[in-house]
C-alpha cells in the first residue's frame, strides 16, 4: 500500500534542516543559533559549541561563550574564525565574547545569495523525495499492487504536497531576505 504521509514527513524534515540552516545565518542581531552549525574538534570528535560551553546573548549585538574546559578556548576560537560567519572572537580567560557587527550592504547581498542557494538545495531535496515517491508508485503499478487510477490519484496528491512544501521554502527565503535587508 502507498502512503503519501511518509513522503510528506520526509519533506517536512528537509524543511526543518533548511530552517536550522537559515537560523544559523547571521543577521544584524546576536542569536545563539548562529553557532549551531560550527563544530569544534575536541576529545577526538566533532562537537557543537553548545556541548563544550554555555552560550548566552547578554546584549542584542553580543554572544558570550563560557567555555567549561580551558583547553578548548583556543579550539573554539579557531573554529569560529574558520566559519563563514565573519565574527571576530575576543578571549577573556574562559569567556569568549563575539561582538556581532552591523551588516554592511556587501554582506547583506552575500547573505541573500547564501539564503537563495540554501533554499534551492532544500527544493532539490523535496523534488528528490517526490521522484522517490513516484518511482515507488510505478513499482506498485508494475507489480499490480495498485491500478492506474490509484497511481494517478496518488501522483496528484504527491505533487500537491510537493508544491506546498516548495511554496513554504520560498516564503521562508523571502522572509529571511526581508529580515536581512531591514536595517
Amino acid at each position: 500500500m502507498f502512503d503519501e504521509k511518509s513522503y510528506s514527513l520526509k519533506m517536512d524534515k528537509a524543511i526543518d534542516v533548511f530552517s536550522k540552516e537559515l537560523s544559523s545565518l547571521r543577521t544584524g542581531r546576536a542569536n545563539s543559533a548562529m553557532l549551531d552549525l560550527i563544530k569544534v574538534d575536541v576529545y577526538g570528535q566533532q562537537m557543537p559549541i553548545n556541548q563544550i560551553g554555555s552560550i548566552t546573548t547578554p546584549e542584542p549585538r553580543m554572544i558570550n561563550i563560557q567555555v567549561w574546559d580551558t583547553n578548548n578556548v583556543a579550539l573554539i576560537d579557531a573554529a569560529i574564525k574558520k566559519s563563514d560567519l565573519g565574527l571576530n572572537p575576543q578571549i577573556d580567560g574562559q569567556l569568549i565574547r563575539l561582538p556581532v557587527p552591523e551588516l554592511n550592504e556587501e554582506r547583506r547581498n552575500e547573505l541573500k545569495k547564501i539564503i537563495k542557494s540554501v533554499g534551492e538545495k532544500c527544493k532539490v531535496s523535496i523534488r528528490n523525495i517526490r521522484r522517490e515517491a513516484n518511482d515507488n508508485l510505478k513499482q506498485l503499478l508494475k507489480s499490480k499492487d495498485i491500478g492506474e487510477d490509484d497511481e494517478k490519484t496518488h501522483e496528484k496528491k504527491i505533487q500537491t504536497i510537493t508544491d506546498d512544501h516548495i511554496k513554504s521554502v520560498e516564503e521562508r527565503v523571502s522572509l529571511k531576505e526581508k529580515e536581512i535587508m531591514t536595517i
